[in-house]
């Protein structure tokens, strides 16, 4: 069964909602933060990107950054930008982007319902799936910030499936008048509902415990950080009744959107657009198109000298979940053999562009000659994503763009 909890956590002063809650730490770099956070000092991006605050061209993984993080997260509680709950509490939080809109339920989550590696911890019970790996820098510098803040700041986003009974009682709490409700710079709508009721709370978790599993939808590197966190803590015999906990926002599939995650190469590995081609004729069902968008699974567009070619394909019948991703087949059919790019996580000819960015961005880098060639990919469904987690295999490195983002900051679980 999945375990959650309500919390006890540190909350923004709701006059400064929008100034302090930020976007999540990993989907820009310090000088874009630098940009973000200009006047905002209560801004949580000081705690979770606190390089920000140092001279340019300060290493993000010195011991300065991680002591001003602290310094940054103990001021924004002593001057009441950030509020202890005076009882432990849920959350519901609501995402509008456009004609979009996603509710998930906060809460944390136990760690030995996640696995992360089994031989760090025996007590893991596999209930929380992963579908990536994470890169051993990111999950070092999330670990290191957990541990000394002893505070996740920002939630992993995790997903089920739905369920009609969670989906009655969250849609009447949400009948209620919402605790934060901003827009935020972006267009996209927050609204967060505080559930403090023990009766409703304790009814949320027992549905919780019917599901089987959850899915970690986006925020590897954060649930693997905070998980190693709690174990080590365990192992040092430092443990809390709360480090063995993390935070987390809960989706229903049904309400996600996945947005592509389009591919661009620098050159053509020595080919001429001619031989290109001829190439890719071969490994896929070539045809000329006006249309920069595929329509389904197995539809993949290229754009290559001003033109744009549908690619179309049929993986083996007996192909596992992951072989039938269309960014599996594009690496396996044509990045590798062809284009020489062996490993996507470290190649320095392949760039990854999220679908929010749209066709035109991928136009714009071939036509600029940045890129030689670029991809516009149906994006991979929740469906494909746990069948991977649940047969305990691995998608291909980014394969998912989710959209909204969450915002950090709203709610905060410390330990």
């Amino acid at each position: 069964m999945l375990r959650i909890r309500s919390f006890r956590g540190l909350v923004p002063d709701p006059a400064q909602v929008t100034d302090i809650a930020c976007v999540p730490y990993d989907v820009l770099n310090t000088d874009e933060a630098r940009a973000l956070a200009e006047g905002k000092p209560n801004t949580l991006l000081r705690v979770d990107r606190a390089e920000l605050e140092l001279p340019p061209g300060t290493d993000p993984y010195s011991d300065a950054v991680y002591s001003r993080a602290r310094e940054n997260f103990q001021r924004l509680q002593s001057n009441g930008a950030l509020r202890r709950e005076a009882a432990p509490a849920l959350y519901l939080y609501q995402q509008r982007m456009g004609a979009h809109t996603q509710t998930g339920l906060a809460a944390v989550c136990h760690v030995d319902d996640y696995v992360h590696e089994r031989a760090q911890n025996p007590l893991a019970k596999d209930i929380i799936k992963k579908h990536e790996r994470t890169r051993q820098d990111k999950e070092d510098d999330r670990t290191r910030l957990i541990g000394t803040l002893r505070a996740d700041t920002g939630p992993v986003f995790l997903t089920y499936r739905d369920r009609a009974e969670i989906d009655g009682i969250i849609g009447h709490e949400k009948t209620k008048t919402p605790t934060y409700d901003f827009t935020a710079p972006d267009g996209i709508q927050h609204t967060v509902w505080s559930i403090h009721d023990p009766a409703i709370v304790a009814v949320l978790v027992k549905e919780f415990a019917t599901l089987p599993v959850a899915y970690v939808a986006d925020g590897h590197h954060r649930t693997a950080s905070a998980a190693r966190v709690g174990l080590e803590l365990r192992a040092k015999g430092h443990s809390t009744p709360d480090s063995d906990w993390f935070l987390a926002v809960l989706f229903p599939a049904s309400q996600l959107q996945i947005m592509p995650y389009n591919r661009v190469v620098k050159d053509l590995n020595g080919r001429t657009p001619e031989q290109f081609l001829a190439e890719v004729a071969r490994a896929f069902t070539l045809t000329p198109t006006t249309s920069d968008t595929p329509a389904k699974p197995g539809d993949i567009r290229m754009y290559l000298g001003g033109k744009w070619h549908a690619l179309s394909w049929q993986p083996a019948p007996d192909a596992d979940p992951s072989a039938r991703l269309d960014v599996e087949g594009l690496q396996q059919r044509l990045l590798a053999p062809v284009l020489g790019i062996d490993d996507p996580r470290t190649s320095k000819r392949v760039d990854f562009i999220g679908g929010i960015r749209g066709p035109g961005e991928l136009v714009k880098l071939v036509d600029s000659g940045k890129a030689a060639v670029a991809f516009s990919m149906f994006p991979t469904t929740v469906g494909q994503l746990m069948d991977i987690a649940d047969a305990g295999q691995i998608m291909p490195p980014k394969s998912t763009w989710f959209e909204p983002k969450l915002r950090s900051g709203l709610f905060i679980h410390t330990f």
